[in-house]
């Protein structure tokens, strides 16, 4: 059974709630912001060369980061861990308010991903010791709420400060909010359970490595078909780095397997007709498809023949159709129907969008985006609290960690995924705008058919 959502607004937990929900709030609207005002930097300090770099050096420290979320906690108490998060996060933002250079913008970006990354681990990490198991799921719609919120603020948040010439003045005002989220943490947090004392366990480098691997490779890939003009050679290379990229992330499952490993991932993970590794598949999945979010203002301009403004906010349908999906799905005790029937949704949604796009019927358009965005937004809260209570029934903290953590670092490797699958796609439609539509809202309706397969699998978690 799940509380109702006025319980978490109770006294003692209000706050518990803010500071979690402020903290993912901060990493997407940064997610964000930066593609709006970044033209405007690059006309002052230069660099367009490295454009691309701006969010591959954000990325990668932010997946690392959540893999090792298991570790904070257990190196420092809960507050402690959030205010070093945010310090990161903190101090990367004010670095890329004062950089007189790209290369010192690329830093902070780099900062910046570490910390987020951080941020975004611990929320779901301290979901399961700050507050109780009945809300779970409703407190894991309003994290991942946090992400529609982004969207629409910050391109909103970026576009204004550079269309006034003041691009520093984005990441000066999130530094801002940094402090005051800081601010609230001691009280926010206070209500964090105490970790027991637990023996040092060996550093898990090698699972460090190959998911750090995944997430470069997958970021190279994806700038490899970046932009206008992709060649054949950027096809090649991007295609060879997927599946490089998923070599690795079989290699992690390989290693992390063994009895006995430094583990990121928690051992229900691979035990055998368990629902938790289909739980992060199936997640993966629904996260991944949501990549084709970032072709929708293209596809909109040039088959729709919307304007820049009309077609940025079709952009928004997936993202709202997201966030409605979860609150309703998570208000529902039916956590096993959500999980099962919101991959089909998806499905629908897309096959919906890839029959429409030569006929130019826009509004069919945004039907399939908040029909797959519903989809997602259904089965998320549900996988996300599947996910936290397979953990906790390990009975270690240590494993609770593991499994809480690793929802970002999947939803994190998931978005790298998506992303270079969906420039793959668009590209190989090479000039014909309606083909490579079609071709990633297809392929990505075949991928979503994945999802709803190891949902069947999952659903027992919920």
């Amino acid at each position: 059974m799940t509380a109702g959502w006025s319980a978490m607004l109770a006294p003692g937990r209000r706050g518990t709630v803010g500071v979690l929900c402020g903290g993912v709030l901060l990493f997407a609207i940064d997610t964000y912001v930066t593609a709006s005002l970044l033209p405007s930097a690059i006309v002052e300090i230069g660099g367009e060369r490295f454009y691309s770099w701006v969010v591959t050096l954000y990325l990668l420290p932010a997946v690392v980061a959540s893999a090792l979320t298991g570790r904070a906690l257990a190196a420092w108490s809960a507050r402690r861990a959030y205010l070093i998060a945010l310090g990161a996060f903190g101090l990367g933002t004010a670095i890329d308010a004062l950089a007189p250079s790209m290369a010192v913008l690329l830093v902070g970006r780099a900062v910046q991903g570490a910390g987020g990354g951080l941020l975004a681990g611990l929320a779901y990490a301290l979901i399961r010791t700050a507050l109780p198991r009945e809300l779970w799921t409703r407190a894991s719609a309003a994290i991942s709420a946090m992400w529609g919120l982004g969207l629409l603020v910050g391109p909103a948040l970026g576009g204004v400060f550079a269309e006034a010439g003041m691009w520093r003045g984005a990441f000066l005002t999130m530094v801002v909010v940094t402090g005051v989220v800081a601010v609230a943490v001691p009280a926010g947090l206070r209500r964090a359970a105490p970790r027991p004392a637990s023996p040092r366990t060996r550093f898990p480098l090698t699972s460090v490595l190959l998911v750090g691997g995944a997430a470069a490779v997958l970021s190279v890939s994806g700038l490899a078909v970046s932009g206008a003009g992709v060649s054949a050679r950027g096809l090649l290379v991007a295609a060879g780095g997927i599946v490089v990229a998923l070599g690795l992330l079989v290699a992690l499952v390989v290693v992390e397997r063994r009895p006995g490993a430094a583990r990121i991932l928690p051992a229900a993970t691979f035990t055998r007709g368990g629902p938790l590794g289909a739980v992060y598949v199936t997640a993966a999945v629904l996260i991944g498809v949501s990549a084709v979010e970032a072709f929708v203002p293209l596809f909109g301009q040039r088959l729709g023949g919307l304007t820049p403004v009309v077609a940025g906010f079709l952009g928004v349908a997936l993202a709202c159709g997201w966030v409605v999906g979860e609150m309703t799905s998570a208000s529902l005790n039916r956590g096993r129907a959500a999980v099962a029937f919101g991959p089909w949704a998806a499905v629908a949604g897309f096959a919906l969008l890839t029959v429409t796009q030569t006929s130019g019927a826009v509004v069919w358009w945004a039907v399939g985006l908040l029909l797959a965005g519903l989809g997602v937004g259904m089965a998320w809260p549900h996988l996300a609290a599947g996910a936290m209570a397979s953990g906790a029934e390990e009975g270690d903290e240590g494993e609770g960690d593991r499994a809480s953590a690793a929802i970002t670092m999947v939803q994190m490797l998931a978005v790298a995924l998506g992303a270079s699958l969906a420039g793959v796609a668009v590209a190989l439609g090479g000039s014909d705008v309606a083909v490579s539509a079609q071709l990633l809202y297809g392929g990505f309706g075949v991928v979503a058919v994945l999802g709803a397969v190891t949902a069947l699998r999952a659903r027992a978690a919920a």
